[in-house]
C-alpha cells in the first residue's frame, strides 16, 4: 500500500531534494505540486484532496521588504488550512519551520505564527501536525544570496568572485540529503514530537566555512587535486561546491600522458594530504615494467585489457609469486605489499591497459621507491 505525499514548494531547493528523495521510496506516491496552484482555488482544492501527508515548504525567505514576507507565508499557511478545510480532508500536514522562530524579525514571525495557525487547524480538524523547526540548509543547486551563505560562497568562488563576510557569526548547518531523510522519518510516523526540533550535522563559524571552500578551490580549481576531508560534513560541503561549477567551460579537462618505448603512464587524480593516487598505463608487448619496491607505499595493480604476467619477491627472499591475468576472461587485481619488489610484464601481442590505486601517508624524511630486478 503507497503514501500518497504531495510537497508545496516542490520547485524549490528544500522541495526539490525532497521530490527526488521521495521517489526512491517504493511505497510512497508523490502528488504533483505547481506553485501556480496558490493561485486557483480549485487546484489547490484538488491536491489536498489527494493528499494522505502534505509537507508545507512553500515560502518567502529573502525580499527588500520584510513585511511582503511575512505577509506572503502567512497567506500561504492560510490558503492551504481553508483549501483543507473546505474539502474536508484532515492529510499529517508537516510544516518547515526555522530556527529564526527564535529572533525578532519578520521572517521568524512569519515561521512561528504560521506553526501555530497549522496547530489550530489540527486541533479543530481532528488531524495531526508537526512542525519541523530547522537549521540552515546548505546542499547542491541552493539558490546563491537567496537560500544559505554556503551556497552564495560556493557560486562565487567558482564563479572567480571575492566572497564576502557582513558578520563572522556562527551558524549551524544541516546538508540537504540529512534534512530529507529527517522528513522522510516525521512522514513514515517516526517522530512524534510538535515541533520537532531538526538537528544539526554541525555548527561552524562563517569564516571556518569560507576557509574550507577557499581550500577546495585552491586544490581543486588550482592543483586538479581532490581535497582531504576530515569528515562527513566536509564531504558534503564538497560535494555542495562541485555543483556550482560551470561544467560547460570547466571540463574536459587535460591530462598528461609521458610515454617512451614501453607505452605510456598517465596519472588521472591524487588526493590532498594522503598521497593517495589513481593513474593507469599502456605496456606495449613484450616489455616489463616495474622491477621496484617501496617503503610505505600500498599499490594495486588492476589488468582491464590484455594478458599479463605480474611478479612480487618480499626483500630478502629467493620466492617469486607469479600472477596470470587474461582481461578477456574478466579484469583482476594484484595488491603490491611494502617491501616487496614487483613488476608486470606484457605476455600478449597487443597492449595491455593497467589501472594503477596508491595510497601513502607522505613523510619527506622517509623516502620510498627503490629498483630491484626480480628474478624470472
Amino acid at each position: 500500500m503507497t503514501l500518497k505525499v504531495g510537497i508545496t514548494g516542490q520547485a524549490g531547493f528544500m522541495g526539490t531534494h525532497l521530490y527526488n528523495f521521495l521517489g526512491l521510496e517504493k511505497d510512497i506516491e508523490r502528488i504533483p505540486f505547481e506553485d501556480a496552484f496558490f493561485e486557483s482555488d480549485r487546484d489547490l482544492r484538488d491536491f489536498v484532496r489527494r493528499c494522505e501527508v502534505i509537507v508545507h515548504l512553500a515560502a518567502m525567505n529573502r525580499h527588500p521588504d520584510m513585511q511582503v514576507i511575512y505577509d506572503t507565508n502567512m497567506r500561504l499557511v492560510r490558503q492551504l488550512t481553508a483549501a483543507m478545510e473546505a474539502e474536508g480532508v484532515t492529510p499529517h500536514v508537516i510544516m518547515s519551520s526555522s530556527t529564526q522562530e527564535e529572533r525578532d524579525n519578520l521572517y521568524g514571525r512569519s515561521k512561528r505564527e504560521g506553526r501555530k495557525l497549522f496547530d489550530g487547524w489540527a486541533a479543530r480538524a481532528g488531524a495531526k501536525f508537526t512542525g519541523a523547526v530547522i537549521p540552515n540548509v546548505f546542499g547542491p543547486f541552493g539558490r546563491p544570496d537567496y537560500n544559505s551563505v554556503v551556497a552564495t560562497f560556493c557560486y562565487r568562488l567558482t564563479h572567480n568572485e571575492t566572497p564576502r563576510i557582513d558578520v563572522d557569526g556562527s551558524v549551524k548547518l544541516i546538508y540537504i540529503n540529512s534534512l530529507c531523510r529527517e522528513f522522510i522519518r516525521i512522514i513514515r510516523g517516526d517522530v512524534r514530537d510538535n515541533p520537532c526540533y531538526v538537528p544539526c550535522d554541525a555548527e561552524k563559524k562563517v569564516s571556518e566555512l569560507l576557509s574550507l571552500l577557499n581550500y577546495f578551490k585552491e586544490s581543486y580549481f588550482d592543483r586538479r587535486i581532490i581535497p582531504a576531508f576530515k569528515d562527513g560534513f566536509e564531504f558534503d560541503l564538497f560535494n555542495t561546491f562541485v555543483c556550482y561549477i560551470d561544467h560547460g567551460s570547466f571540463y574536459p579537462g587535460a591530462l598528461t600522458p609521458h610515454t617512451d618505448e614501453r607505452g605510456s603512464f598517465v596519472e588521472v587524480l591524487k588526493l590532498d594530504n594522503t598521497g593517495g593516487q589513481v593513474s593507469f598505463s599502456t605496456t606495449r608487448p613484450g616489455v616489463t615494467r616495474g622491477n621496484h619496491y617501496h617503503t610505505r607505499k600500498f599499490e594495486r595493480f588492476a589488468v582491464i585489457k590484455g594478458k599479463a604476467r605480474l611478479q612480487l619477491r618480499r626483500i630478502g627472499t629467493g620466492e617469486i609469486l607469479n600472477f596470470d591475468i587474461d582481461a578477456e576472461q574478466g579484469p583482476g587485481f594484484v595488491d603490491m605489499p611494502v617491501w616487496f619488489t614487483h613488476n608486470i610484464s606484457n605476455t600478449c601481442n597487443e597492449d595491455v591497459y593497467t589501472v594503477f590505486w596508491i595510497n601513502e601517508f607522505y613523510n619527506p624524511n622517509d623516502p620510498d621507491t627503490f629498483l630491484e630486478e626480480v628474478q624470472k
